[in-house]
């Protein structure tokens, strides 16, 4: 969605106006900037605006970025107390068969073993493991067909626009016996999404459980054990009861990337190789979406690219700002307005000077003359601090509230008392007789003219 603004009553401001450059060497921007994969996308993290996307809008296969969803799920269902992390997960006899599928991403379950939620979340997010993604799925749904359609129904709620989940893992649905599948799917289904609504998914999971971070950055943990430090990637595995991140671009591992703390790679013979990824640097993060890699280290690469496009052309620009109203029914007849922090905005590298403030006061707190009317409590939002752009690289965003996220409260410096009766009627009286005196004098005026 494009940026719209207001009309705005702006009396005087006094400008605050800076630039923080990212803490990165400067490069040319890429004029002709390309990724090497079908479908792509980068986004700012904070506020979901769109640097960059190639065939971003095409819907295709996803693999294991699907259980990104069963993610979401899984921690609004802890935060809403309707489960816990100490929670014990039965294993059926189907789960406990495929956790010992060698051929897939898995960590062995067996039946009459213990297993919390958190033991099996970490599986799915470190080890991408399919059967823990199911015995999950199976708790919090109550049954494999009633969790795909809260996959579903989540996805709507989120306004997903192109997306269809027929599993919790990712995998081909031929891959499921018929007695285990989803009802309503059948044996050539497979999950997918467009690389937009992955980087949606992915921008409200880092939003609203940004905890999750903290167990998508592990590059290697025991299975319900500790982190491991003491073992090289090609040593965990080979052993059974250690999870290797399937990211190769967390620290220690093939692929590392300065900052990269997430988030879900995929493959299967319909999506190729897949990655959403995420990388904080000075404060500012960013989300990238690949889809379609020919090989596991292309997904990788192009997700560097995608990267190092950001923090390399793109800067934060900060306003501090203070505007001065006009106050109608008030003992003062001004107010001082200020923003209550600095508004913090991305922009292309260079374009510095195509920035202005944009104001935007409350109409609720107005007169149709556009003036604020008392009284005004000190600290109370009298309206918003944004920008305006003058440039031509016009951004969108995730969603349709982006850009609010793109301003910041004006609030009154001071309390403006309510006038008294007495107050308001003589300047009401005042009002009048400068009106006829106004006449009065435009008259003898345009005799004597």
């Amino acid at each position: 969605m494009e940026k719209y603004y207001k009309k705005i009553i702006a009396l005087s401001f006094v400008i605050l106006f800076f630039i923080t450059s990212l803490s990165f060497s400067p490069k040319t921007i890429l004029a002709n900037f390309d990724v090497g994969v079908n479908s792509a996308i980068l986004v700012e993290g904070k506020t979901g605006k769109v640097l960059y996307e190639k065939n971003a809008d095409i819907e295709l296969g996803i693999a294991s970025m699907s259980k990104m969803m069963t993610e979401y799920l899984i921690l609004e269902a802890i935060s809403e107390q309707r489960l816990r992390w100490d929670q014990n997960v039965p294993i059926s006899p189907w789960v406990a068969r495929l956790s010992h599928d060698e051929a897939g991403s898995n960590v062995f379950l067996e039946v009459d073993s213990s297993y919390t939620v958190k033991d099996l979340y970490e599986a799915v997010a470190i080890e991408s493991a399919n059967a823990a993604t199911i015995a999950l799925a199976e708790l919090l749904g109550g049954s494999y067909t009633s969790f795909v359609r809260l996959m579903n129904d989540k996805a709507e709620e989120l306004n997903l626009e192109k997306f269809k989940f027929v599993n919790s893992t990712g995998l081909p649905n031929r891959m499921y016996n018929a007695e285990n599948r989803a009802e309503g799917t059948t044996s050539e289904d497979e999950n997918r999404m467009s690389a937009r609504d992955t980087a949606r998914l992915a921008y409200h999971l880092v939003n609203d459980f940004p905890e999750l971070l903290e167990t998508s950055k592990i590059p290697m943990k025991n299975f319900q054990g500790n982190i491991v430090t003491d073992k090289t990637w090609m040593q965990c595995k080979e052993d059974w009861t250690c999870m290797k991140n399937w990211n190769d671009m967390l620290p220690g591992l093939p692929n590392f990337y300065e900052g990269l703390d997430g988030l879900k790679t995929g493959y299967t013979v319909l999506a190729k190789y897949t990655f959403t990824g995420t990388a904080e640097r000075s404060g500012t993060r960013f989300i990238s979406v690949v889809m379609g890699a020919e090989s596991i280290e292309m997904r990788f690469i192009e997700t560097a690219k995608l990267m190092d496009y950001g923090f390399n052309n793109f800067d934060k620009l900060n306003m501090q700002e203070s505007l001065e109203v006009s106050v109608v029914k008030g003992k003062e007849k001004e107010l001082m307005v200020s923003s209550v922090e600095p508004l913090s905005f991305l922009i292309r590298r260079g374009e510095e000077e195509l920035y202005t403030p944009y104001f935007e006061l409350d109409s609720n707190l107005l007169d149709e003359d556009g003036n604020v009317i008392a009284p005004i409590e000190k600290d109370q939002v009298i309206g918003w601090l944004s920008y305006e752009y003058k440039g031509e690289n016009t951004f969108s965003y995730l969603t349709e509230d982006g850009y609010t996220k793109e301003r910041v409260p004006l609030l009154a410096n001071h309390t403006v008392e309510k006038a008294g009766w007495f107050s308001l009627t003589m300047r009401s009286i005042g009002g009048f007789f400068s009106g006829i005196w106004t006449s009065v004098a435009d008259g003898v005026k345009g005799i004597f003219s």
